[in-house]
């Protein structure tokens, strides 16, 4: 298996498609490197050289990916917050903060539904 980034990337997937396996490389980010690189993006990853692998990880250097990029997000999350503005509280209160409804979805950022007990009539 190749490592890039410290991540242990699939041999009998596509190059494309195994990149995307690097924390903040999509799609059109891998499609970008390989064309840099000029690497056929259909090629699998067990059929890279090794010339080829280093190409790669000297172009993926150009990009914020895995740690840093983990740790950026975190940090304006953190900044957000701090401020007390509208979308550092509901990330405070673990609600979604891009203009979602809240009163009959949302379950992944609420979690599980809470039981409600019923009033005697």
């Amino acid at each position: 298996m190749a490592r890039i980034k410290g991540v242990e990337i699939p041999n009998d997937k596509k190059i494309v498609v195994s990149l995307t396996y690097v924390y903040g490389i999509g799609r059109t980010t891998a499609k970008k490197i390989l064309a840099a690189v000029n690497i056929d993006p259909n090629k699998r990853t067990k059929d890279l050289t090794n010339d080829e692998l280093g190409l790669i990880r000297d172009e993926i250097n150009n990009y914020v990916t895995e740690g840093d990029l983990r740790r950026e997000v975190s940090m304006n999350i953190k900044n957000l917050k701090e401020m007390g503005c509208y979308r550092g509280i509901r990330h405070r209160r673990g609600l979604p903060v891009r203009g979602q409804r809240t009163n009959r979805n949302a379950r992944t950022r609420k979690g599980k539904g809470k039981v409600v007990a019923n009033k005697k009539k």
